[in-house]
């Protein structure tokens, strides 16, 4: 475990990326980030410097990713109603709710899990989230885990990281629904069309909801202290393999997946899926396939 200064006047962009690079971040690097801004203490430009820091260390020959979810706030009594990929805020702190904002960020239309990126990939991996599964294998986190893709967790632990529910989708978890979800979503010209998204379990998942894979995640992960933040960098392939075992096999005297009993929640917003699990494509009625 490394460690670097907590300046009394705060960390500069510079000290992030002395930090990044110490921690094995590297040019062209494909990176998933999640992030709590106060976990470093002072820094000296906000959310803006966290991320000009991480996009000076993989340049544009490499692909920074990072949530942009709303959780269904858009959809609750006191908000708009509807998605709008340049509107709507996200619910995933300030680091992620300045870099969607930014100049040559994509954004995918998920109404309720969009993923923003910049980079290489950035529009590869976003531009048909909406016609894909939440998580699944075609999914932003789907295809940089296929690109050998990394992730950053930012004082943030294993709880906070979306990439497990990319094992739970690929490997058929039967809690999460696939696309049986449908929310309003303001397209950027101005049309609106009913976008779909998972399921959410109605209950507990006791392995990845409850953190009890981080330990086997301890040796395989690099870890560095950055300011007050405690840095955890892990590859996507490591992860996928603990995660899975783990579904499959059960731990802690819970079962696995095959042998759980939670099944997706049933909403006013439930509707049939468009999704054909067997093929694993897009019904071709879907609306997905009228919009971009």
């Amino acid at each position: 475990m490394t460690s670097t200064p907590d300046p009394s006047s705060g960390l500069t962009q510079a000290d992030l990326v002395h930090a990044f690079r110490g921690l094995g971040l590297t040019m062209g690097m494909g990176l998933q980030v999640h992030s709590s801004l106060r976990s470093f203490g002072h820094v000296v430009g906000g959310p803006v410097a966290v991320i000009h820091a991480l996009m000076e260390v993989l340049t544009s020959a490499g692909t920074l990713m990072l949530p942009s979810f709303n959780h269904g706030a858009p959809f609750e009594p006191s908000g708009p109603g509807y998605f709008h990929p340049g509107e709507t805020p996200t619910t995933n702190g300030a680091i992620p709710d300045a870099f969607w904002r930014m100049p040559g960020v994509a954004r995918s239309l998920n109404p309720t899990h969009a993923f923003a990126a910049w980079g290489r990939h950035a529009e590869r991996y976003t531009a048909n989230h909406h016609r894909t599964l939440t998580m699944g294998h075609d999914s932003p986190l789907g295809l940089l885990l296929a690109d050998d893709g990394y992730c950053l967790l930012l004082g943030v632990g294993y709880t906070s990281n979306t990439f497990h529910h990319v094992v739970e989708m690929t490997t058929g978890a039967p809690c999460l629904g696939l696309r049986t979800e449908a929310y309003p979503v303001v397209l950027p010209g101005g049309r609106r069309v009913m976008g779909r998204t998972w399921a959410w379990r109605g209950g507990t998942c006791p392995f990845t909801d409850s953190n009890r894979y981080a330990d086997e995640m301890a040796d395989l992960a690099r870890v560095a202290t950055i300011g007050r933040c405690r840095a955890t960098l892990y590859r996507l392939r490591d992860c996928y393999e603990v995660v899975a075992r783990i579904l499959a096999h059960g731990k802690a005297g819970f079962p696995p997946c095959s042998r759980c009993v939670i099944r997706p929640r049933q909403v006013p917003e439930t509707v049939e899926s468009d999704w054909d699990a067997d093929n694993n494509r897009l019904l071709p009625d879907s609306e997905a396939w009228t919009y971009p």
